[in-house]
């Protein structure tokens, strides 16, 4: 019997008489982190808005375990700079959440200094921050993000995907990803899908950066995207002060299948 939280089976979605998913097979099981990965216009976007149930495949089928609970963490979120928004009264439009939720879960993710602030002029960071907030408010069982590090600056980008790696671990939820930063989430995702339309290759990062697949998708570029090794016995919190923490090496063995 299957533990998916999610499965795809022979997934193909068609617009205007042209194919942008084709024959998708994806699954997230709990506790897992897929990322899926690819240039523009290989319908990642797609590919989430059919997760999410905002789409219906025109082929195949997508199943969720009954009343899953989903949190989704989108690229941005555009507020119109008049509008007399909060951070709280932001997190308020989520049904039955109050002032202390609110607070304990900016607190999770190291942002509870901004919660009376308009979300109009906090950081790039502490606005992705408030919105994994609100995806965590849900109490999902899923954690659909689509870059999460989207107009975050460098320093923090490896934080923040840290992060999302301890609230795994911490609410044992599976997290379906989109990112473009391959030299940092290789190192704490468990699965890579590669996507141009069709999966391309997929299965553990180090099997997926050598696959061939993988160089022709991403062509000259492919041999600079090193993986990100990060075996160490400790991790910084979100002020870049060191945390020790007991190592950890898990290793999820997977062979690439081409699409």
């Amino acid at each position: 019997m299957s533990t998916a939280l999610i499965r795809l089976e022979q997934v193909g979605v068609t617009f205007a008489g042209q194919s942008v998913l084709d024959n998708i097979q994806l699954s997230v099981e709990p506790g897992q982190i897929v990322t899926l990965i690819g240039p523009n216009g290989a319908g990642k976007t797609t590919l989430v808005r059919a997760v999410l149930g905002l789409l219906k495949p025109d082929t195949g089928s997508v199943w969720r375990k009954p009343r899953l609970r989903v949190g989704y963490m989108p690229q941005k979120l555009h507020v119109d700079p008049t509008l007399p928004l909060s951070v709280l009264r932001f997190l308020r439009l989520v049904p039955g959440v109050d002032r202390t939720r609110a607070l304990a879960a900016l607190k999770e993710v190291g942002a509870e200094q901004v919660i009376d602030s308009p979300v109009q002029s906090i950081s790039g960071g502490e606005m992705q921050r408030v919105l994994l907030a609100r995806a965590l408010l849900r109490e999902p069982e899923l954690l659909v993000l689509d870059e999460p590090v989207q107009g975050v600056d460098v320093a923090g980008q490896a934080e923040l995907y840290s992060l999302i790696t301890r609230l795994r671990d911490r609410h044992g939820c599976g997290v379906l990803m989109v990112s473009h930063d391959l030299h940092l989430v290789m190192s704490t995702t468990d699965q890579v899908v590669c996507l141009n339309r069709h999966v391309c290759c997929s299965g553990h990062p180090e099997q997926v950066s050598g696959d061939p697949a993988f160089v022709e998708l991403f062509g000259k570029n492919a041999p600079s995207l090193a993986i990100y090794h990060h075996h160490h016995d400790h991790a910084h919190d979100l002020h870049g002060s060191v945390v020790t923490q007991p190592a950890s090496g898990h290793v999820h063995g997977e062979h690439c299948k081409h699409g």
